[in-house]
């Protein structure tokens, strides 16, 4: 999978990724389908967004068949990464303290989720 950092996906084109990201590929239909469960939206609309990170290089295509098969370019993880990153930066002054504290303080954790988030911690504090 490509990676770039140049590449910073709208709000609209982040929920087609986490889909794409579930999916591992889809077509516009399924996409669409998946969206519309929680989201008001036109078939069209989806189309041209995907279209649109097509020509961003945002996603794959394979227009190979009738229908086209649209696949991520880009890695959740990397897109969690910078987008983590900018936050960290531009509303926590630097802090991941601040960053860590406020969404602790805003959702309540799993248990599991804190015994991810403390074996995680404990690898830090060895290196």
């Amino acid at each position: 999978m490509a990676v770039s950092k140049n590449i910073k996906p709208t709000e609209s084109e982040l929920e087609i990724l986490r889909v794409l990201w579930d999916k591992g590929a889809a077509t516009v239909r399924e996409v669409h389908e998946v969206l519309a469960e929680h989201k008001d939206s036109g078939y069209t609309t989806t189309l041209k967004l995907m279209q649109i990170m097509f020509e961003k290089g945002i996603v794959k295509r394979d227009d190979s068949s009738k229908t086209h098969i649209y696949r991520p370019n880009i890695s959740r993880e990397n897109t969690q990464q910078q987008f983590v990153g900018k936050m960290i930066h531009s509303l926590f002054g630097g802090s991941s303290t601040q960053l860590v504290m406020q969404a602790l303080g805003n959702h309540a954790p799993s248990k599991e989720e804190l015994e991810e988030i403390q074996k995680m911690l404990d690898n830090l504090k060895k290196q």
